[in-house]
Protein backbone atom coordinates (compact mmCIF):
# COMPACT_ATOMS: atom_id res chain seq x y z
CA UNK A 1 0.00 0.00 0.00
CA UNK A 2 1.10 3.54 -0.66
CA UNK A 3 0.73 6.47 1.71
CA UNK A 4 1.27 10.20 1.38
CA UNK A 5 2.77 12.26 4.20
CA UNK A 6 2.04 16.00 4.36
CA UNK A 7 4.88 17.85 6.10
CA UNK A 8 6.17 21.30 6.90
CA UNK A 9 9.64 22.34 7.98
CA UNK A 10 11.83 25.32 8.80
CA UNK A 11 14.88 24.72 6.65
CA UNK A 12 17.60 26.69 8.43
CA UNK A 13 19.33 23.62 9.89
CA UNK A 14 19.04 21.42 6.79
CA UNK A 15 20.92 21.01 3.56
CA UNK A 16 17.64 20.87 1.68
CA UNK A 17 15.02 18.13 1.40
CA UNK A 18 17.01 15.40 -0.34
CA UNK A 19 19.41 13.00 1.36
CA UNK A 20 23.03 14.21 1.37
CA UNK A 21 26.13 12.10 2.12
CA UNK A 22 27.61 14.38 4.78
CA UNK A 23 24.87 16.84 5.75
CA UNK A 24 21.51 16.81 7.51
CA UNK A 25 18.43 16.73 5.29
CA UNK A 26 14.69 16.63 5.96
CA UNK A 27 14.29 13.38 4.03
CA UNK A 28 16.96 11.72 6.17
CA UNK A 29 15.27 12.79 9.43
CA UNK A 30 11.88 11.43 8.34
CA UNK A 31 13.31 8.17 6.98
CA UNK A 32 15.30 7.62 10.17
CA UNK A 33 12.16 8.06 12.28
CA UNK A 34 10.15 5.70 10.05
CA UNK A 35 12.92 3.08 10.19
CA UNK A 36 12.86 3.13 14.00
CA UNK A 37 9.08 2.77 14.09
CA UNK A 38 8.82 -0.04 11.52
CA UNK A 39 12.18 -1.68 12.27
CA UNK A 40 13.09 -1.66 8.57
CA UNK A 41 14.23 0.77 5.89
CA UNK A 42 11.43 2.96 4.55
CA UNK A 43 12.28 5.12 1.55
CA UNK A 44 10.21 8.25 0.98
CA UNK A 45 9.90 10.14 -2.31
CA UNK A 46 9.31 13.88 -1.99
CA UNK A 47 7.38 16.28 -4.20
CA UNK A 48 10.55 18.21 -4.93
CA UNK A 49 14.04 19.11 -3.79
CA UNK A 50 14.24 22.35 -1.85
CA UNK A 51 17.70 23.91 -1.62
CA UNK A 52 19.70 24.24 1.58
CA UNK A 53 18.03 26.69 3.96
CA UNK A 54 14.72 26.85 2.08
CA UNK A 55 11.54 26.25 4.09
CA UNK A 56 8.32 24.40 3.29
CA UNK A 57 4.89 25.29 4.64
CA UNK A 58 3.54 22.32 2.72
CA UNK A 59 5.28 19.44 0.99
CA UNK A 60 4.24 15.85 0.34
CA UNK A 61 6.16 12.60 0.19
CA UNK A 62 5.06 9.02 -0.42
CA UNK A 63 6.18 5.66 0.90
CA UNK A 64 5.16 2.03 0.41
CA UNK A 65 4.46 -0.54 3.09
CA UNK A 66 2.81 -3.96 2.96
CA UNK A 67 0.57 -3.70 6.00
CA UNK A 68 -2.27 -1.24 6.55
CA UNK A 69 -1.37 1.35 9.18
CA UNK A 70 -3.14 3.55 11.69
CA UNK A 71 -2.34 6.90 10.08
CA UNK A 72 -3.29 9.07 13.07
CA UNK A 73 -1.18 7.00 15.41
CA UNK A 74 1.78 7.12 13.00
CA UNK A 75 1.40 10.89 12.64
CA UNK A 76 1.49 11.28 16.44
CA UNK A 77 4.55 9.04 16.80
CA UNK A 78 6.46 10.76 14.01
CA UNK A 79 5.80 14.20 15.46
CA UNK A 80 7.08 13.02 18.85
CA UNK A 81 10.30 11.70 17.27
CA UNK A 82 11.09 14.37 14.68
CA UNK A 83 12.98 17.60 15.50
CA UNK A 84 10.88 20.61 16.46
CA UNK A 85 11.50 22.24 13.06
CA UNK A 86 9.80 19.39 11.14
CA UNK A 87 6.07 18.69 11.51
CA UNK A 88 3.79 16.01 10.05
CA UNK A 89 0.36 17.46 9.28
CA UNK A 90 -1.33 14.43 7.76
CA UNK A 91 -0.83 10.85 6.52
CA UNK A 92 -3.31 9.23 4.16
CA UNK A 93 -3.58 6.23 1.86
CA UNK A 94 -3.43 6.93 -1.88
CA UNK A 95 -3.88 4.99 -5.08
CA UNK A 96 -1.10 2.40 -5.67
CA UNK A 97 0.60 4.35 -8.47
CA UNK A 98 0.17 7.85 -7.01
CA UNK A 99 3.52 9.68 -7.05
CA UNK A 100 4.40 12.65 -4.84
CA UNK A 101 6.69 14.17 -7.44
CA UNK A 102 5.36 13.20 -10.85
CA UNK A 103 1.64 13.58 -10.09
CA UNK A 104 1.94 17.11 -8.72
CA UNK A 105 -0.06 19.55 -10.85
CA UNK A 106 1.48 22.74 -9.48
CA UNK A 107 3.84 24.10 -6.87
CA UNK A 108 3.70 27.52 -5.22
CA UNK A 109 6.44 29.51 -3.53
CA UNK A 110 6.65 32.75 -1.56
CA UNK A 111 9.66 35.01 -1.08
CA UNK A 112 9.66 37.56 1.75
CA UNK A 113 11.45 40.93 1.80
CA UNK A 114 11.58 43.50 4.61
CA UNK A 115 12.82 47.08 4.29
CA UNK A 116 13.49 47.79 7.95
CA UNK A 117 15.52 45.90 10.50
CA UNK A 118 13.27 43.51 12.39
CA UNK A 119 14.85 41.07 14.88
CA UNK A 120 11.86 38.73 14.53
CA UNK A 121 12.16 38.48 10.75
CA UNK A 122 15.88 38.72 10.01
CA UNK A 123 16.17 34.91 9.92
CA UNK A 124 12.97 34.49 7.88
CA UNK A 125 13.05 37.32 5.33
CA UNK A 126 15.55 39.20 3.13
CA UNK A 127 16.42 42.68 4.40
CA UNK A 128 16.80 45.33 1.67
CA UNK A 129 17.10 48.88 3.02
CA UNK A 130 16.73 50.62 -0.36
CA UNK A 131 13.23 51.34 -1.65
CA UNK A 132 11.88 49.12 -4.43
CA UNK A 133 9.59 50.07 -7.31
CA UNK A 134 6.98 47.36 -6.79
CA UNK A 135 4.91 48.47 -9.79
CA UNK A 136 7.85 47.84 -12.12
CA UNK A 137 8.57 44.54 -10.40
CA UNK A 138 4.98 43.45 -11.00
CA UNK A 139 5.16 44.59 -14.62
CA UNK A 140 8.23 42.39 -15.04
CA UNK A 141 6.57 39.49 -13.20
CA UNK A 142 3.79 39.50 -15.80
CA UNK A 143 6.40 38.96 -18.52
CA UNK A 144 7.38 35.64 -16.92
CA UNK A 145 3.99 34.17 -17.83
CA UNK A 146 4.65 34.73 -21.55
CA UNK A 147 7.68 32.39 -21.64
CA UNK A 148 8.29 28.69 -21.03
CA UNK A 149 12.08 28.23 -21.33
CA UNK A 150 13.73 29.44 -18.10
CA UNK A 151 17.26 28.12 -18.56
CA UNK A 152 18.60 31.58 -17.65
CA UNK A 153 17.29 31.11 -14.09
CA UNK A 154 18.52 27.54 -13.61
CA UNK A 155 21.65 26.35 -11.86
CA UNK A 156 24.31 25.67 -14.48
CA UNK A 157 25.06 22.12 -13.35
CA UNK A 158 21.77 20.27 -13.40
CA UNK A 159 20.56 17.03 -14.96
CA UNK A 160 17.11 18.12 -16.16
CA UNK A 161 15.91 17.06 -19.60
CA UNK A 162 14.00 20.28 -20.24
CA UNK A 163 14.10 23.86 -18.96
CA UNK A 164 10.44 24.43 -19.80
CA UNK A 165 8.04 25.47 -17.05
CA UNK A 166 4.55 26.93 -17.21
CA UNK A 167 4.22 29.84 -14.80
CA UNK A 168 0.58 30.34 -13.84
CA UNK A 169 0.93 33.38 -11.60
CA UNK A 170 3.66 35.68 -10.32
CA UNK A 171 2.93 38.75 -8.21
CA UNK A 172 4.36 41.12 -5.59
CA UNK A 173 2.27 42.61 -2.78
CA UNK A 174 2.74 44.19 0.60
CA UNK A 175 1.45 42.15 3.53
CA UNK A 176 1.81 44.42 6.52
CA UNK A 177 5.49 45.36 6.63
CA UNK A 178 6.56 42.44 4.45
CA UNK A 179 6.87 42.53 0.65
CA UNK A 180 5.79 39.11 -0.56
CA UNK A 181 6.45 37.55 -3.97
CA UNK A 182 4.11 34.67 -4.86
CA UNK A 183 4.72 32.39 -7.82
CA UNK A 184 3.00 29.21 -9.05
CA UNK A 185 4.11 26.88 -11.85
CA UNK A 186 3.74 23.28 -12.93
CA UNK A 187 7.42 22.73 -12.06
CA UNK A 188 10.51 24.70 -11.07
CA UNK A 189 14.17 24.36 -11.95
CA UNK A 190 16.91 24.29 -9.32
CA UNK A 191 17.51 27.80 -7.95
CA UNK A 192 14.85 29.18 -10.32
CA UNK A 193 12.74 31.17 -7.86
CA UNK A 194 15.74 32.75 -6.13
CA UNK A 195 17.23 33.77 -9.49
CA UNK A 196 13.89 35.23 -10.64
CA UNK A 197 13.56 37.22 -7.43
CA UNK A 198 17.13 38.50 -7.79
CA UNK A 199 16.38 39.65 -11.33
CA UNK A 200 13.14 41.38 -10.33
CA UNK A 201 14.87 43.12 -7.43
CA UNK A 202 17.41 44.62 -9.85
CA UNK A 203 14.46 46.02 -11.82
CA UNK A 204 12.89 47.34 -8.61
CA UNK A 205 16.16 49.05 -7.68
CA UNK A 206 16.43 50.65 -11.13
CA UNK A 207 19.60 48.74 -12.03
CA UNK A 208 17.99 47.34 -15.18
CA UNK A 209 14.79 47.92 -17.14
CA UNK A 210 11.59 45.91 -17.31
CA UNK A 211 12.10 45.34 -21.04
CA UNK A 212 15.55 43.90 -20.43
CA UNK A 213 13.91 40.88 -18.81
CA UNK A 214 12.91 39.72 -22.30
CA UNK A 215 16.57 39.67 -23.36
CA UNK A 216 17.64 37.87 -20.18
CA UNK A 217 15.12 35.07 -20.71
CA UNK A 218 15.85 34.75 -24.44
CA UNK A 219 19.59 34.55 -23.76
CA UNK A 220 19.23 31.24 -21.85
CA UNK A 221 22.38 32.40 -20.04
CA UNK A 222 22.45 32.24 -16.21
CA UNK A 223 25.13 34.95 -16.06
CA UNK A 224 22.71 37.45 -17.63
CA UNK A 225 20.12 37.08 -14.85
CA UNK A 226 20.25 38.56 -11.37
CA UNK A 227 22.09 37.19 -8.35
CA UNK A 228 20.36 34.43 -6.41
CA UNK A 229 18.80 35.88 -3.27
CA UNK A 230 19.30 34.22 0.15
CA UNK A 231 17.51 30.92 0.74
CA UNK A 232 16.27 31.87 4.22
CA UNK A 233 13.39 33.95 2.81
CA UNK A 234 12.02 31.32 0.40
CA UNK A 235 9.04 29.12 1.28
CA UNK A 236 7.39 26.29 -0.61
CA UNK A 237 3.77 27.01 0.29
CA UNK A 238 1.56 24.59 -1.64
CA UNK A 239 1.68 21.48 -3.82
CA UNK A 240 -1.52 20.47 -5.63
CA UNK A 241 -2.58 17.07 -6.97
CA UNK A 242 -5.43 15.44 -8.84
CA UNK A 243 -7.70 13.13 -6.85
CA UNK A 244 -5.27 10.51 -5.53
CA UNK A 245 -6.52 9.63 -2.03
CA UNK A 246 -8.26 6.32 -1.39
CA UNK A 247 -11.84 6.96 -0.30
Amino acid sequence: MRYFIELAYFGKMYHGWQNQPDAASVQEKVETALAKLFQKTIEIIGAGRTDAGVHAKQIFAHFDIQERIDTKQLQHKLNSMLPKDIAVYDIFEVKPLAHARFDALSRSYEYLIINKKDPFLMDRAYFIKNSLDVDKMNEAAEILKTYTNFKCFSKSRTDVKTYNCKIEQAHWEWDGGVLKFSITADRFLRNMVRAIVGSLIEIGLGKTSVDNLHEIIKSEDRSKAGTSVPAKALYLTEVTYPKIAVE
